[in-house]
Order: C-alpha cells, then sequence, then structure tokens
C-alpha cells in the first residue's frame, strides 16, 4: 500500500459534515462529532492500491472523498468474488471501530483515490475519554440489531 497523508484537503469542520451522514454517528452530538472528527486523517491511494486486505485486522473507518474502490471477497475455491463498487461518499470499516475481527474483504483502488481514514486506535481513545459517545454508539448499534431481529421474527 503506498498511501500518504498529503496535504490536507479539509478542516475538523469538513470531516464533522462527513461523519454526521453515517447512519453508526446519527445520534452523536455536534461536540462528539468534532471530538471524533479530531481523529480523522486524510490519505491518498494510486490506482491498484489495496486499502484493506482481507483477513487482516482493521485499521479504521474509510471515508471515500474522491476516486472509486472495488470491494473483493477470495473465497475458499481460489477464486476471487467481486463484492461491489464504492464511490465518493461512500463508507467502509465501521464495524472494525468496534470489533477485533479481521476485515472480510479486499478493498482496491481502481482510480486514485482521496480518503478520510478514522483510525480505529484514535476511535477507541476518543471512547475511552467521553463515554457518552459510547452510550450514543450502543443505542444505534442496538436499533439496528433491533431492526434485523424483527424481519426474522
Amino acid at each position: 500500500m503506498t498511501s500518504s497523508t498529503g496535504a490536507s484537503h479539509g478542516s475538523t469542520e469538513d470531516y464533522e459534515r462527513q461523519l454526521a451522514r453515517i447512519p453508526l454517528f446519527l445520534d452523536l452530538s455536534k461536540r462528539e462529532l468534532h471530538r471524533l472528527a479530531a481523529t480523522c486523517v486524510e490519505r491518498d491511494y494510486a490506482a491498484g492500491d489495496v486499502l484493506v486486505q482481507q483477513d487482516e485486522p482493521g485499521v479504521g473507518l474509510f471515508i471515500l472523498i474522491s476516486g472509486s474502490v472495488k470491494v473483493t471477497q477470495h473465497q475458499g475455491s481460489g477464486e476471487d468474488i467481486e463484492l461491489n463498487t464504492l464511490n465518493a461518499g461512500d463508507v467502509f470499516g465501521e464495524l472494525s471501530l468496534l470489533g477485533d475481527q479481521p476485515r472480510t474483504a479486499t478493498v482496491t483502488a481502481l482510480e486514485p483515490v482521496h480518503a478520510l481514514l478514522m483510525p480505529i486506535f484514535d476511535f477507541r481513545a476518543a471512547l475511552r475519554e467521553d463515554p457518552d459517545i459510547t452510550i450514543r454508539l450502543l443505542g444505534v448499534v442496538s436499533r439496528r440489531l433491533r431492526h434485523q431481529e424483527s424481519r426474522y421474527i
């Protein structure tokens, strides 16, 4: 992976706006969004770079600012299947913030990509410093689980 921090293109306020539209963060206050936005860093990737690798630990949440990526999954039969293509505005990796499970897919840049990354360690440090964020996130996750359960009951 040949990522670089590159020149900063956005401000903490820009990052807050990006985070505010992610379903996981919908219940957060402006102050809490600001706290999480302060953990974000910008990254640039060249076409062909792997942003995340299947079976590797998650590094954090990604918001695609520009460019597109393909999401593939290696199958036991030895083949890779393409699951999705993500474009500017799309988000991936939010579950890695909450659990220590390895990535379930590989994400590869199809063209130059500019992304906002919220590193997992900085996110978790923010949760330790501001437990209210954790409580609000648990509420969102709980609602999502109840919604899923209601579909099968």
